[in-house]
Protein backbone atom coordinates (compact mmCIF):
# COMPACT_ATOMS: atom_id res chain seq x y z
CA UNK A 1 0.00 0.00 0.00
CA UNK A 2 1.31 3.68 -0.67
CA UNK A 3 3.82 2.82 -3.09
CA UNK A 4 3.98 5.59 -5.80
CA UNK A 5 5.74 3.77 -8.06
CA UNK A 6 6.28 5.69 -11.66
CA UNK A 7 5.06 8.90 -10.20
CA UNK A 8 7.09 12.10 -10.75
CA UNK A 9 6.63 14.19 -7.19
CA UNK A 10 7.12 18.39 -7.60
CA UNK A 11 7.90 18.73 -4.05
CA UNK A 12 8.89 22.58 -3.31
CA UNK A 13 10.77 23.81 0.16
CA UNK A 14 12.26 20.01 -0.19
CA UNK A 15 15.84 20.83 1.09
CA UNK A 16 14.73 21.02 4.87
CA UNK A 17 12.06 20.38 7.46
CA UNK A 18 9.12 18.74 6.24
CA UNK A 19 9.48 18.70 2.23
CA UNK A 20 12.80 17.17 2.98
CA UNK A 21 10.62 14.32 4.77
CA UNK A 22 8.50 13.92 2.54
CA UNK A 23 10.93 13.83 -0.39
CA UNK A 24 12.83 10.60 1.33
CA UNK A 25 9.55 9.50 2.07
CA UNK A 26 8.22 9.76 -1.14
CA UNK A 27 11.43 8.68 -2.72
CA UNK A 28 11.53 5.07 -0.75
CA UNK A 29 8.18 4.62 -1.80
CA UNK A 30 9.04 4.55 -5.69
CA UNK A 31 8.52 8.36 -6.33
CA UNK A 32 11.02 10.71 -8.67
CA UNK A 33 11.40 13.21 -5.90
CA UNK A 34 11.68 16.67 -8.17
CA UNK A 35 13.42 18.74 -5.63
CA UNK A 36 12.59 22.49 -5.74
CA UNK A 37 14.18 24.88 -3.76
CA UNK A 38 15.52 28.58 -2.74
CA UNK A 39 18.89 26.76 -2.81
CA UNK A 40 19.80 25.27 -5.65
CA UNK A 41 22.64 23.52 -4.74
CA UNK A 42 20.62 22.12 -1.26
CA UNK A 43 18.02 20.98 -3.60
CA UNK A 44 20.45 19.01 -5.96
CA UNK A 45 22.16 17.71 -2.73
CA UNK A 46 18.82 16.21 -2.05
CA UNK A 47 18.31 14.57 -4.77
CA UNK A 48 21.68 13.11 -5.49
CA UNK A 49 21.12 11.65 -1.97
CA UNK A 50 17.95 10.12 -3.15
CA UNK A 51 19.39 8.92 -6.60
CA UNK A 52 17.06 7.41 -9.44
CA UNK A 53 16.14 9.89 -11.41
CA UNK A 54 15.65 12.34 -8.68
CA UNK A 55 16.66 15.76 -9.46
CA UNK A 56 16.88 18.97 -8.12
CA UNK A 57 16.15 22.76 -9.06
CA UNK A 58 16.39 26.13 -8.14
CA UNK A 59 13.44 28.21 -7.29
CA UNK A 60 11.95 31.74 -5.57
CA UNK A 61 8.45 30.64 -5.68
CA UNK A 62 7.20 33.72 -5.12
CA UNK A 63 8.47 35.12 -8.68
CA UNK A 64 6.64 33.84 -11.85
CA UNK A 65 9.46 33.85 -13.97
CA UNK A 66 11.27 31.59 -11.37
CA UNK A 67 8.29 29.29 -11.00
CA UNK A 68 7.81 28.95 -14.59
CA UNK A 69 11.60 28.47 -15.68
CA UNK A 70 11.63 26.11 -13.04
CA UNK A 71 8.47 23.90 -14.39
CA UNK A 72 9.71 24.30 -18.00
CA UNK A 73 13.37 22.72 -16.74
CA UNK A 74 11.17 19.68 -14.83
CA UNK A 75 9.06 19.00 -18.00
CA UNK A 76 7.00 15.89 -18.62
CA UNK A 77 4.32 14.73 -16.59
CA UNK A 78 4.00 16.37 -12.74
CA UNK A 79 2.08 13.46 -11.12
CA UNK A 80 2.17 14.96 -7.79
CA UNK A 81 2.56 18.23 -6.56
CA UNK A 82 3.52 19.57 -3.02
CA UNK A 83 3.38 22.87 -1.59
CA UNK A 84 5.89 22.69 1.48
CA UNK A 85 7.51 26.09 0.75
CA UNK A 86 6.48 28.90 3.49
CA UNK A 87 8.04 31.23 6.30
CA UNK A 88 6.76 32.19 9.74
CA UNK A 89 6.29 35.32 11.39
CA UNK A 90 5.58 36.62 14.62
CA UNK A 91 3.59 39.96 15.41
CA UNK A 92 0.23 40.88 16.46
CA UNK A 93 -2.16 43.37 13.66
CA UNK A 94 0.06 46.07 15.85
CA UNK A 95 3.47 45.13 15.34
CA UNK A 96 3.09 43.55 11.79
CA UNK A 97 4.08 45.97 9.11
CA UNK A 98 3.42 46.28 5.43
CA UNK A 99 6.51 44.50 4.32
CA UNK A 100 6.14 41.47 6.79
CA UNK A 101 2.69 41.13 5.28
CA UNK A 102 3.62 41.50 1.51
CA UNK A 103 6.78 38.87 2.54
CA UNK A 104 4.33 36.49 4.25
CA UNK A 105 1.87 36.82 1.24
CA UNK A 106 4.59 36.77 -1.59
CA UNK A 107 5.61 32.95 -0.55
CA UNK A 108 3.22 31.57 1.05
CA UNK A 109 0.35 32.57 -1.07
CA UNK A 110 1.71 33.52 -4.33
CA UNK A 111 4.39 31.20 -4.02
CA UNK A 112 1.15 28.00 -3.79
CA UNK A 113 -0.32 29.74 -6.44
CA UNK A 114 2.21 30.14 -8.74
CA UNK A 115 2.94 26.34 -8.41
CA UNK A 116 -0.34 25.05 -8.89
CA UNK A 117 -1.04 27.05 -11.88
CA UNK A 118 2.42 26.24 -13.48
CA UNK A 119 1.25 22.19 -12.63
CA UNK A 120 -2.45 22.24 -13.49
CA UNK A 121 -2.11 22.26 -16.90
CA UNK A 122 -0.14 19.10 -17.58
CA UNK A 123 -2.36 17.14 -15.08
CA UNK A 124 -5.53 18.38 -16.36
CA UNK A 125 -4.23 16.87 -20.42
CA UNK A 126 -3.26 13.61 -19.01
CA UNK A 127 -6.67 13.22 -16.54
CA UNK A 128 -5.03 13.18 -13.06
CA UNK A 129 -2.93 14.23 -10.47
CA UNK A 130 -2.61 15.22 -7.04
CA UNK A 131 -1.62 18.66 -5.07
CA UNK A 132 -1.29 18.96 -1.49
CA UNK A 133 -0.85 22.09 -0.39
CA UNK A 134 0.86 22.54 3.67
CA UNK A 135 -2.01 24.59 5.30
CA UNK A 136 -1.96 25.09 9.45
CA UNK A 137 -3.39 25.15 12.24
CA UNK A 138 -3.36 29.22 12.38
CA UNK A 139 -5.75 28.62 8.99
CA UNK A 140 -8.80 27.93 11.53
CA UNK A 141 -7.60 28.25 14.60
CA UNK A 142 -7.25 32.09 16.65
CA UNK A 143 -3.33 31.81 17.39
CA UNK A 144 -1.72 34.75 19.40
CA UNK A 145 1.03 36.56 17.66
CA UNK A 146 0.64 34.92 14.21
CA UNK A 147 -1.49 37.48 12.65
CA UNK A 148 0.05 38.00 9.31
CA UNK A 149 1.15 33.61 9.03
CA UNK A 150 -3.08 32.84 9.93
CA UNK A 151 -3.48 35.11 6.64
CA UNK A 152 -1.16 33.39 4.75
CA UNK A 153 -2.45 29.95 5.94
CA UNK A 154 -6.11 30.43 5.37
CA UNK A 155 -5.63 31.30 2.24
CA UNK A 156 -4.05 28.38 1.33
CA UNK A 157 -7.50 26.42 2.66
CA UNK A 158 -8.95 28.35 1.04
CA UNK A 159 -7.36 27.97 -2.92
CA UNK A 160 -7.29 24.75 -1.91
CA UNK A 161 -11.27 23.99 -1.58
CA UNK A 162 -11.00 26.32 -4.68
CA UNK A 163 -9.35 23.69 -6.92
CA UNK A 164 -10.43 20.58 -5.59
CA UNK A 165 -13.92 21.55 -6.94
CA UNK A 166 -12.97 23.58 -10.45
CA UNK A 167 -10.97 20.39 -11.21
CA UNK A 168 -12.85 17.55 -9.62
CA UNK A 169 -14.01 16.85 -13.34
CA UNK A 170 -10.55 16.58 -14.44
CA UNK A 171 -9.61 13.88 -12.10
CA UNK A 172 -7.24 16.92 -10.28
CA UNK A 173 -7.29 15.84 -6.33
CA UNK A 174 -6.30 18.67 -4.33
CA UNK A 175 -6.11 18.12 -0.15
CA UNK A 176 -4.41 20.43 2.44
CA UNK A 177 -2.77 19.43 6.04
CA UNK A 178 -2.71 21.38 8.91
CA UNK A 179 -0.04 20.53 11.11
CA UNK A 180 -0.14 22.23 14.81
CA UNK A 181 4.05 22.78 15.92
CA UNK A 182 6.28 20.57 14.06
CA UNK A 183 10.18 20.44 15.11
CA UNK A 184 11.87 21.40 12.38
CA UNK A 185 15.32 23.74 11.88
CA UNK A 186 13.29 26.97 11.80
CA UNK A 187 12.10 26.21 15.52
CA UNK A 188 15.70 25.24 16.54
CA UNK A 189 16.90 28.71 15.00
CA UNK A 190 13.61 30.70 16.52
CA UNK A 191 14.33 29.89 19.54
CA UNK A 192 18.25 30.04 19.48
CA UNK A 193 17.88 33.53 18.31
CA UNK A 194 15.29 34.77 20.60
CA UNK A 195 15.97 32.81 23.82
CA UNK A 196 19.32 32.11 24.13
CA UNK A 197 20.62 30.30 27.28
CA UNK A 198 17.05 29.29 27.85
CA UNK A 199 16.59 26.67 24.97
CA UNK A 200 15.64 23.83 26.85
CA UNK A 201 12.83 25.58 29.23
CA UNK A 202 11.56 27.14 25.97
CA UNK A 203 11.07 23.77 23.70
CA UNK A 204 9.26 21.81 26.87
CA UNK A 205 7.14 25.01 26.95
CA UNK A 206 6.25 24.72 23.16
CA UNK A 207 5.94 21.08 23.36
CA UNK A 208 3.20 21.17 26.18
CA UNK A 209 1.38 23.45 24.26
CA UNK A 210 0.15 20.68 22.63
CA UNK A 211 -2.29 18.18 24.68
CA UNK A 212 -0.19 14.93 23.59
CA UNK A 213 2.85 16.91 25.37
CA UNK A 214 5.82 17.44 22.29
CA UNK A 215 5.57 18.91 18.83
CA UNK A 216 5.60 17.05 15.71
CA UNK A 217 7.97 15.18 13.92
CA UNK A 218 8.36 15.87 9.76
CA UNK A 219 8.14 12.13 9.53
CA UNK A 220 4.84 11.86 10.72
CA UNK A 221 3.67 15.03 8.57
CA UNK A 222 5.28 13.13 5.27
CA UNK A 223 3.62 9.87 6.38
CA UNK A 224 0.10 11.59 5.99
CA UNK A 225 1.31 13.38 2.76
CA UNK A 226 1.89 9.57 1.36
CA UNK A 227 -1.21 8.60 2.19
CA UNK A 228 -3.55 11.35 0.73
CA UNK A 229 -0.85 11.43 -2.46
CA UNK A 230 -1.18 7.96 -3.16
CA UNK A 231 -4.07 5.81 -4.57
CA UNK A 232 -5.34 4.44 -1.56
CA UNK A 233 -6.63 8.08 -0.68
CA UNK A 234 -8.67 8.30 -4.41
CA UNK A 235 -11.84 9.44 -2.90
CA UNK A 236 -10.28 11.94 -0.60
CA UNK A 237 -10.31 15.90 -2.14
CA UNK A 238 -11.31 18.99 -1.15
CA UNK A 239 -10.28 17.83 2.34
CA UNK A 240 -7.79 19.72 5.45
CA UNK A 241 -6.73 17.04 7.50
CA UNK A 242 -5.32 18.35 11.18
CA UNK A 243 -2.05 17.03 12.20
CA UNK A 244 -1.88 18.57 15.53
CA UNK A 245 -1.19 16.12 18.60
CA UNK A 246 -4.84 17.00 19.77
CA UNK A 247 -4.69 20.69 20.10
CA UNK A 248 -8.24 21.00 18.45
CA UNK A 249 -10.28 18.68 20.45
CA UNK A 250 -8.14 17.93 23.62
CA UNK A 251 -7.20 21.12 24.92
Amino acid sequence: MFRLDGKRAVITGAASGIGLAMAELFAANGATILAVDMDGNKAEAVAQRLGGRSAGFACDVSDERSVTRCFEEIGGPVDILINSAGIAHVGTLRSTTTVDMDRLYAVNVRGTYLCMKAAIEPMVRQGKGVILNLASIAATAALADRFAYSMTKGAVLSMTLSVAKDYLASGVRCNCVSPARVHTPFVDGFVAKNYPGREAEKFEELGKSQPIGRMGKPEEIAALALFLCSDEAAFITGCDYPIDGGFFNLR
